[in-house]
């Protein structure tokens, strides 16, 4: 195992296209529920425990070998809203692009066969994660991880909010990113034997009906 993978993997600058998407964060601050650091801190706390449980489950589960067909069904069935399963098919394919090239290997070609439009991007993360030899929590941190950096990033150039805020931010949130890859982890191991319906299917009903109104602005920062 390879702790320098990860930091390939999880590092904001590997071209795997979510500086593109705000995770939410851009339709939460036109409704104004975000609007400052507090705000940000509850809004990604919510992310976290929600749709970033799933996708930290998901990833988990295909680090651990399991079916990344079932496990692209499950996510579908777990994301509701059409734009966003959108969005997580177009990142799903550019990571897929960008681990092809990192980490060359038969489960990724595999994967690409299977899926030329794209699979969801947690499914897409924990392949990548078996590939670069990384283990099931290290996929559910770079897929938890990812649920709160991303709109943290966003914010920023959203609001104009200090860099230092949105850091403290993700720091206080370290220790529930913890408890969070712990719960993906194991409900990832209980898939194994028992079938995808093991996964979670915690639900942000905000964060679904928020994003089939992004899809209709007509000016946009971000894609989600």
């Amino acid at each position: 195992m390879s702790r320098a993978a990860l930091l390939v993997l999880a590092d904001g600058r590997f071209p795997a296209g979510g500086h593109a998407h705000s995770g939410g964060a851009e339709a939460a601050v036109g409704a104004g529920r975000v609007t400052g650091a507090a705000s940000l801190e509850d809004f990604c706390r919510g992310r976290l425990h929600t749709t970033g449980l799933v996708a930290a489950a998901v990833a988990a589960a295909a680090a651990l070998g399991v079916d990344p067909v079932e496990l692209d069904a499950a996510a579908d069935a777990r994301t509701p809203s059409p734009a966003l399963r959108t969005a997580a098919r177009k990142l799903g394919r550019q990571l897929l692009r960008a681990a092809r090239v990192a980490w060359p290997s038969g489960e990724l070609d595999a994967l690409a066969g299977t899926f030329p439009k794209g699979a969801h991007q947690p499914v897409v993360l924990g392949v990548t994660a078996l590939a670069a030899g990384l283990g099931p929590a290290d996929a559910a941190y770079c897929a938890a991880y990812e649920s709160v950096s991303g709109p943290a990033s966003a914010t920023v150039r959203l609001l104009g909010l200090d860099p230092f805020d949105a850091t403290g931010v993700l720091a206080r949130l370290a220790p529930e990113v913890d408890e969070v890859v712990t719960r993906a982890v194991g409900a990832a191991r209980e898939v194994v034997g028992a079938g995808v319906d093991a996964l979670p299917a915690a639900s942000a009903p905000l964060l679904e009906v928020f994003a089939q109104a992004h899809a209709g602005w007509a000016v946009r920062l971000f894609a989600t």
